[in-house]
């Protein structure tokens, strides 16, 4: 799996196996924590809102995958159906 490099600004905010371990205050390092994440989901792909929860799971350890997954969407890194039953990453 190719995974992007993750910005060095960022770099403390992530442990040893790539996951994001504490959630950025800053704006700026939110985004790249989001645009790290958003890369971990297939382009085109629909995921159920358990499906996406259980990858953010994956890839953050402070057990808050709803506000990544908030994030992610309201960054547009994912779109979602109005009743949040189905998001997707559009392809590029």
């Amino acid at each position: 799996m190719d995974m992007i490099q993750i910005p060095q600004e960022i770099i403390h905010f992530f442990n040893e196996d790539g996951q994001l371990k504490s959630w950025p205050a800053k704006r700026r390092k939110k985004l790249h924590a989001i645009a790290y994440l958003a890369e971990k989901f297939e382009d085109g792909r629909e995921y159920s809102e358990k499906e996406v929860n259980q990858l953010l799971n994956e890839w953050h350890t402070f057990e808050d995958a709803a506000l990544l997954r908030r994030e992610l969407f309201e960054n547009r890194r994912l779109n979602r159906t109005v009743d949040g039953s189905a998001y997707w990453k559009e392809q590029k």
